[in-house]
């Protein structure tokens, strides 16, 4: 996930919010066991799920959509080689098979991946679901007319970097085979040990190449999934999604599926969203949101009333909210002064202005601290609750600042409690008492997010935030300090141009392991050889409250989303 604008779409659908905004080391709802909350009703078929929400679930097409784990709304439509597991907290940060009979067979360099479909897999219409079609599905993802998905496949597969999709390539890529109906094998240009992970995108979703309308597809997907498109209306601001007949849970582990039919509307105002949950009135008792959190006021509400408490689900999403240096703008080339700010830092200061501790947890690594990430804890220049002002000064001192300095802090203006004025302010008093003087530069959303995404503009100091594109360190450390990936003319997210060679062969020596939890430690010592550098400040990790309706059964929240899964929820 990347920063603001650029990722607010991919975030909405991960978690799936805007998210994206997601947090921490995790559980699904403290109060509740995860397969019997909601009430002690056992879960039952049948009635209607209303899904509450802000943003609408543009693009509905699997080769546009940019989600994390398949998305929320989109894997009820959408089927996938691998999927998520879906359950509680850690458990749910696991990758599990899903239209393929295991999570993908690599070569002994994990350059090949090999994958088998189930049998008896079937369409909306009862046709059969072949490899031929996951593979049309991938590649019409590389049509320039249907962009907007995850990049990795651009540049993983053989000839991929050059494909332009099936509209102008019948030919297709010839690193993707299809031996027969149910064997699909990928050929990658370097290992990728991550590979079952990439392959919970919608871009691995079948698509009949009969029934497709190309940028038209989007209105009435063929459904792979428990449910299907019946209406789509203003781009997905409004969709009703009905029984798909031809799914068949003998095929399918992950998918409960049990209402009759999913009702989601958006374009909601979020204080709208929240009452109408809290109200729980007419259609709202059987209501869910994937995209909007409880704000600190309306927590503290909520808090102090028991039954709407027992209604609030709490998730963790990898997600780091952190203070981004740019070491070619003075005087942030001094590492000296990096230090001191990171010692200057107040977090208690940063989490009230976030919102409370209900909402935000203090982070000192930069990857979220969960196990999947390869979480390693380390405090390499520890701050305490409320900021080191002394030590602070001490490291000034020695970089050839005893009186002090003054710096720009560049933030956005939005109010979404993670790059907002609120955070700034709270920065800008913890760093005086350390005798820096802040100036705060407030940018609207757009202006900020291409400021602090082109490499030729990016400020000496700015707020950021990062989000998992699957419950891994590779998505996390690579695209933000793999010297490879840095981009002088397009959108630059190693914000401190780190090229260092040995974290880039390290990076590389990672993505050659199949074993995810040994890679998940290397990522977790990797994580912390690179914040020795102090190229970022973490701050915080948000964490999500939501509201659910009194009728709704089995709520079910994962640390790879953060959010209520709604391919678990029942209703009354």
């Amino acid at each position: 996930m990347r920063q603001p604008s650029v990722t607010a779409r991919r975030v909405a659908a991960a978690s799936v919010s805007l998210i994206v905004a997601a947090g921490a080391a995790a559980c699904g709802p403290k109060d509740n066991d995860a397969k019997s909350s909601g009430g002690d009703a056992k879960p039952h078929k049948g009635g209607t799920l209303s899904v509450l929400n802000r943003n609408p679930q543009e693009d509905f097409d699997p080769a546009r959509l940019y989600t994390s784990g398949g998305g929320n709304v989109p894997s009820l439509v959408f089927r996938t080689l691998t999927t998520r597991n879906r359950e509680n907290g850690a458990a749910g940060a696991e990758v599990v098979p899903d239209l393929a009979t295991d999570t993908g067979r690599p070569s002994e360099n994990a350059t090949v991946w090999t994958y088998t479909l189930k049998k008896g897999l079937k369409y909306e219409d009862g046709t059969a679901i072949t490899s031929a079609d996951i593979k049309y599905g991938i590649e019409r993802s590389f049509a320039a007319e249907l962009s907007g998905g995850a990049p990795y496949l651009r540049d993983w597969l053989i000839g991929g970097a050059d494909y332009q999709g099936p509209y102008k390539d019948k030919k297709g890529l010839d690193s993707i085979e299809t031996p027969d109906d149910l064997t699909i094998v990928f050929h990658l240009n370097k290992p990728e040990g991550e590979f079952p992970y990439l392959a919970t995108q919608t871009q691995f979703a079948p698509v009949p190449k009969a029934k497709d309308t190309g940028t038209k597809y989007e209105e009435h997907p063929v459904s792979s999934g428990p449910y299907k498109v019946v209406k789509n209306e203003n781009d997905g601001e409004r969709l009703t999604l009905e029984r798909n007949t031809h799914w068949s849970a003998s095929t399918d582990a992950e998918r409960k599926a049990y209402p009759d039919k999913i009702d989601v509307r958006s374009g909601l105002d979020s204080s709208v969203i929240n009452q109408r949950l809290s109200s729980s009135q007419g259609a709202d008792a059987a209501a869910v949101t994937t995209d909007t959190n409880l704000g600190p006021a309306e927590l503290a509400k909520v808090t102090g009333d028991k039954a709407l408490a027992s209604r609030v689900g709490t998730g963790h999403f990898g997600y780091t909210n952190y203070l981004a240096f740019n070491p070619k703008v003075k005087p942030f080339d001094n590492p000296k002064v990096r230090q001191a700010i990171s010692y200057a830092v107040d977090r208690t200061s940063v989490i009230n202005a976030a919102g409370g501790s209900s909402l935000a947890e203090p982070a000192t690594t930069y990857l979220p601290n969960q196990k999947s990430f390869g979480y390693t804890p380390y405090d390499l220049f520890p701050a305490g609750a409320s900021g080191n002002a002394a030590k602070a000064k001490e490291l000034l001192a020695q970089a050839g600042y005893k009186n002090g300095l003054s710096i720009t802090l560049t933030h956005s203006n939005s109010k979404d409690f993670e790059t907002s004025p609120e955070i700034a302010t709270a920065i800008q008093d913890a760093l005086k008492k350390a005798g820096i003087t802040v100036k705060l530069q407030g940018l609207e959303e757009n202006d900020y997010s291409d400021k602090i995404t082109t490499a030729k503009t990016e400020p000496g100091l700015f707020l950021a935030h990062w989000g998992a594109d699957w419950p891994s360190g590779g998505p996390f450390l690579a695209p933000i300090f793999d010297g490879r990936q840095i981009v002088k003319d397009g959108a630059n997210f190693n914000t401190g141009f780190l090229d260092d060679k040995s974290v880039n062969d390290e990076i590389d020596a990672i993505n050659k392991l199949t074993d995810l939890d040994e890679a998940a430690k290397r990522w977790g010592a990797l994580d912390k050889k690179i914040g020795e550098q102090a190229l970022t400040v973490p701050l915080f990790h948000p964490v999500y409250k939501r509201l659910y309706g009194e009728g709704v059964k089995n709520i079910v929240i994962s640390d790879w989303t953060g959010v209520l899964d709604i391919s678990q929820a029942a209703v009354k």
